[in-house]
């Protein structure tokens, strides 16, 4: 399984990033090969309108299992993560990746 995380950092120490439209990085954790690749995503900063549509379609080319972000995604990126048969998990905003991959695997986050 893999599991995508917005973050703010490249690493397990970095904290989630709430925003999904203007997170700085999408870390993958590939569970099979115990593996955490980084995409950067910082180039969206310059972006006025549709960060999220462009995120959204950042993580259909991942094509990740789950996600685990903050605040979920808004309306507009909704309807592109409707194509992706992935999983959404909120309420990770106040974590680091590690921690947020711990309640993930104990259910202490939300389905979006």
């Amino acid at each position: 399984m893999k599991i995508a995380f917005t973050a703010k950092g490249t690493g397990w120490d970095s904290p989630i990033d709430p925003r999904l439209g203007r997170t700085e990085y999408i870390l993958l954790y590939d569970e099979d090969k115990d593996e955490l690749s980084v995409t950067d995503n910082r180039e969206i900063e310059g972006v006025a309108h549709g960060a999220g549509p462009k995120t959204a379609q950042l993580l259909f080319d991942i094509n990740p299992d789950v996600l685990i972000t903050g605040n979920g995604p808004g309306d507009n990126a909704a309807v592109v993560l409707k194509q992706i048969p992935m999983k959404i998990y909120v309420g990770a905003g106040e974590l680091t990746v590690k921690t947020a991959l711990e309640a993930y695997k104990n259910n202490e986050l939300k389905e979006f």
